[in-house]
């Protein structure tokens, strides 16, 4: 399993929106933020990748390639390496997001992907 640290920045902001427009009580906050660094911050199975300046720069042409904001771009230019580089070995990767758009670039680019808001259980491991 594999998290791009930006992602996990992604999250936390999501949270936060949540709990600041009341979609979140301050409980459920400090419970998805324990969840959230069991699982996937500090999960010892979980490799982080970090988004680094060559990394931002070969995202760029994915903003206008697919209308995409800039963090998804950065995003989607770490999953389709590490996707090609998994390939190599005979795997595949699938990009588990909840954002359309980057769901729907993901696709165009040939990944894999997963929508936890959208999709079910049996539907993630049909395709693992």
């Amino acid at each position: 399993m594999f998290v791009f640290n930006l992602g996990v920045a992604e999250v936390l902001s999501l949270l936060v929106r949540k709990r600041n427009d009341g979609r979140l009580s301050a409980n459920g906050f400090a419970q998805s933020l324990i969840a959230f660094g069991a699982e996937v911050i500090h999960a010892a199975d979980m490799r982080q990748i970090a988004a680094g300046n060559a990394l931002v720069l070969a995202a760029l042409p994915l903003i206008q390639a697919h209308f995409i904001n800039a963090t998804d771009a950065v995003i989607l230019r770490s999953a389709l390496e590490l996707a090609a580089s998994l390939r190599a070995s005979g795997n595949d990767l699938v990009l588990v997001a909840a954002d359309h758009r980057l769901l729907k670039a993901a696709r165009a680019e040939g990944l894999l992907t997963f929508d936890p808001e959208a999709q079910t259980q049996s539907d993630l491991d049909a395709l693992l």
